[in-house]
């Protein structure tokens, strides 16, 4: 048995609030709804361009979830650093050259989830 795919899920109080700043941050595409039974969702998925990213609601969030990171490169890092920022996140380091050849922001999700946001080594 081998791995085929895969993707991270992250867990908040306020799905809708997490889902509307990744769709409008960073574009994504909601791809699949389970319903609560009471009109809303318990777990949404997202769509950027092919990779995914799934969001569940809890009551609590486990505080091992300031622990987890998100990588995404995207093709103008300024213009997604922006959008990160007028969609509700903060920064926490704006776009920077690396070592590596590769441009990196770090930034936080409303729920204080790390997401690096960089462009494709040359």
């Amino acid at each position: 048995m081998g791995v085929i795919g895969g993707f991270p899920i992250l867990a908040t109080a306020d799905l809708p609030r997490l889902e509307a700043f990744y769709r409008s941050a960073l574009g994504a595409d909601r791809t699949f709804a389970f319903p609560d039974g009471r009109g809303a969702e318990d777990y949404v998925s997202l769509d950027f361009d092919g990779s995914k990213l799934g969001i569940g609601r809890v009551d609590v969030v486990p505080p091992e979830a300031g622990s987890i990171s998100l990588w995404f490169y995207v093709d103008d890092l300024d213009d997604a650093y922006r959008r990160v920022l007028a969609a509700g996140g903060s920064s926490v380091a704006p776009p920077r050259p690396t070592p590596w050849g590769e441009r990196v922001a770090e930034v936080r999700d409303p729920d204080g989830f790390l997401l690096y946001l960089a462009t494709p080594p040359d």
